[in-house]
């Protein structure tokens, strides 16, 4: 079965390219590395897993709260 053709190349492997993203919120290092799975808020905290695992960050006020979120749902 022929893939590609015209003279294209076709590439034998798909590679997943993840990469580690440092956010320092408020003074406060956090490191993502992409993709995030899930995030949950409640209270002040926000909640997140990653392909490192679980964190958590806990900011003062909604707006912080929404800031973070918008960083880690669009990087």
């Amino acid at each position: 079965m022929k893939l590609i053709t015209n003279n294209a190349i076709a590439l034998s492997y798909a590679y997943i390219v993840s990469f580690i993203m440092t956010i320092i919120f408020n003074g406060t290092q956090i490191q993502v590395k992409q993709p995030v799975h899930s995030i949950s808020v409640h209270k002040n905290r926000v909640a997140f897993t990653d392909s490192q695992g679980e964190k958590t960050a806990q900011l003062a006020t909604v707006t912080e709260r929404r800031n973070f979120i918008d960083m880690l749902v669009n990087s």
